[in-house]
């Protein structure tokens, strides 16, 4: 079952790479009192989620800011170390909250998996962006081709606050 508009995130647990190391991240450390834009994408260093997704949000994260978002997370089915150096590559390091879900529970939990393993990519995150409030789904964007960057987008989650 897909998660919906209304609905409560699924307990699961990240992986990021910190100053101190590996270290877990659950989703009521990200949530729980906060207004968050998710963006997820299939892959980090993937052409689309590179040159075009975080890049969007990247650009438009005073705007979102302003509009009262505490924190901008972006989520892949990648491990840690990958998302740590793609946060970096991308300049968003410290700007955007990379969370690492390797094993795709969350992505999973919340019904928005697909299978890329004909590409050798395995299970892999629809892409998606998302307004969550205190743990409750506000706005969800689901595209329906993984290489578009249009429901999902900054201006999109934007005309939605």
């Amino acid at each position: 079952m897909t998660i919906s508009v209304g609905d409560k995130l699924p307990d699961a647990t990240f992986k990021v790479l910190t100053d101190d190391g590996p270290a877990d991240m659950t989703v009521s450390d990200v949530f729980s009192g906060k207004k968050v834009v998710v963006f997820a994408v299939p892959g980090a260093f993937t052409p689309t989620c590179d040159a075009l997704h975080v890049p969007n949000f990247l650009g438009h994260l005073d705007a979102l800011k302003d509009k009262g978002v505490d924190t901008v997370a972006c989520i892949s089915v990648n491990d840690m170390f990958v998302m740590n150096a793609w946060a970096k590559g991308t300049a968003a390091l410290g700007k955007i909250v990379f969370l690492a879900d390797g094993n795709a529970e969350f992505t999973k939990a919340i019904g928005l998996d697909f299978d890329a393993s004909g590409n050798g990519l395995g299970t892999r995150s629809k892409r998606y962006s998302m307004v969550v409030d205190d743990g409750v789904v506000q706005a969800l964007n689901v595209e329906d081709v993984p290489k578009t960057v249009d429901v999902s987008s900054a201006e999109n989650i934007l005309a939605e606050l």
